[in-house]
């Protein structure tokens, strides 16, 4: 990618007459949201039907979707627009994005249950349900990377285990985390474009705590029923359970401080950055979790980590793919800035009441289904972008903003590919000899699970 660089300084060396133009979305058609199908598809389908490919050189094909994208815009609408729009992306929305989740990661990472845990159904549920309740917390990554492993562990003995792991990307990798924007990175992506920090807790406080009861109550039906029939281990010498790395706990505390800060300190500075308004906050906050990733690799002892099997390759693949991701979504969100006048007319349409007024039901389950397959934060965004400014979302059209916040968080469980956590998980249960069932697999699981479930939230809550 070096290589690029000299272009890239050509481009700053612009005059900046013309940096703040803004993309046309109107004059764009539906080949501009190829990049973004395409990078989002090579997500999906890499892994699949190339694995050793996909995960030797995913970040070249990210990349070079961005970079079409990139340049296609540059042709079009000239250097500097290209280059304004690229910069608000990485610097106004990308950037924050990827500091929390990698605070989030760091500081979990640093936190390891040790002890004899045995996998009764009772003791399942009371991991299941202590990982959903701090989902929202430490993010849907920090609570699965902290319990995953120690549930792992405590049904390793077990005929059937597989289960367990599948109903815990439920519940902890998704619907735990509807709660904050510390909790999903959909959520995270709207407090960046201005929703108030506790909007999902007052709004989704229910409905999350229903969908989350009938999962839970499915997993408990589900899991005495398989230990019924298994032999019962004989009992090994049993080791007192011990949470260590504690300091990390108050840098966990210190993240949320850190964002909450940022919601209500506002000194009125910012600093423009070829067009992007970087608000001074907001560099306070990330500047903040970055220090506090930092005293966690610094006070944490190593074996701590090396016990997690702690690695830093699942943070990277995430953020080498949403950088893409965020670049390439650029000419999908200027076309829906367009409204009725853009290629995605018809999708407003969709979403639109016969009076005019949203239709939330859609709006759910449009969120909700591409979420499944396209990942849910840049999904998120889609829709966010497609129902209105954001005071809108907070007033009015709040039922809205819950519509697509549920259908993001909720649904990105459908899939492997819905929520960042979600492969993760799978592929530690996969290395610790877990037999999780293959993509379309895990789908039968979840539309058997979820979809009921789904269902009865939108007859109760949505609309």
């Amino acid at each position: 990618m070096l290589r690029y660089v000299p272009c890239v300084i050509a481009i700053v060396l612009l005059p900046t007459a013309a940096h703040a133009a803004e993309l046309d979305g109107a004059r764009m058609g539906w080949p501009w949201a190829l990049p973004f199908a395409g990078i989002l598809l090579s997500i999906a389908a890499g892994p699949l039907l190339a694995p050793k490919f996909w995960h030797a050189h995913y970040g070249k094909v990210a990349g070079s979707w961005a970079l079409a994208t990139l340049l296609a815009l540059a042709a079009a609408f000239g250097a500097p627009a290209a280059l304004a729009a690229f910069l608000h992306a990485m610097l106004g929305d990308y950037m924050s994005f990827i500091i929390l989740l990698f605070a989030l990661y760091v500081v979990a990472g640093g936190i390891l249950i040790t002890g004899t845990l045995r996998g009764t159904p009772l003791l399942n549920a009371g991991i299941l349900l202590l990982g959903t309740a701090i989902a929202s917390i430490v993010g849907t990554t920090g609570a699965a990377m902290i319990l995953v492993r120690p549930l792992i562990r405590a049904n390793a003995t077990r005929k059937h285990n597989a289960h367990v792991v599948i109903f815990f990307i439920f519940l902890v990798a998704n619907i735990g985390g509807a709660l904050s924007p510390l909790g999903d990175p959909p959520l995270f992506v709207g407090f960046l474009r201005g929703v108030d920090f506790f909007c999902t807790t007052t709004h989704l406080a229910m409905q999350t705590a229903f969908a989350a009861a009938l999962v839970l109550a499915a997993f408990l039906a589900l899991d005495f029923w398989f230990a019924r029939g298994e032999a019962k281990a004989a009992p090994a010498a049993a080791e007192p359970l011990r949470l260590r790395g504690l300091i990390n706990l108050p840098l966990i505390a210190g993240s949320v401080g850190a964002i909450l800060f940022s919601a209500t300190w506002k000194p009125g500075v910012a600093f423009d950055v070829y067009g992007t308004h970087l608000a001074l906050q907001n560099l306070v906050r990330d500047g903040a979790l970055v220090v506090i990733a930092l005293v966690s690799l610094w006070l944490t002892p190593d074996e701590h980590r090396k016990a997690n099997d702690f690695i830093w390759e699942p943070i990277a693949e995430v953020a080498k793919l949403f950088a893409s991701i965020f670049v390439c979504i650029i000419p999908v969100l200027a076309m829906l800035e367009a409204g009725h006048d853009g290629a995605f007319a018809w999708l407003l349409t969709a979403v639109t009441a016969h009076d005019g007024s949203p239709h939330e039901v859609a709006y759910f389950w449009l969120t909700g289904l591409l979420s499944a397959f396209l990942d849910n934060a840049p999904t998120y965004l889609v829709f966010f972008q497609l129902a209105g400014d954001t005071a809108e979302l907070m007033g009015r059209l709040a039922g809205t903003l819950a519509a697509i916040s549920m259908g993001a968080v909720y649904m990105g469980a459908l899939t492997y590919i819905g929520n960042a956590p979600n492969f993760m998980v799978a592929a530690i249960a996969s290395e610790r000899g877990v037999k999780m069932p293959s993509f379309f697999g895990y789908m039968l699981w979840s539309a058997a699970v979820l979809l009921p479930v789904l269902g009865l939230v939108t007859l109760l809550f949505v609309g």
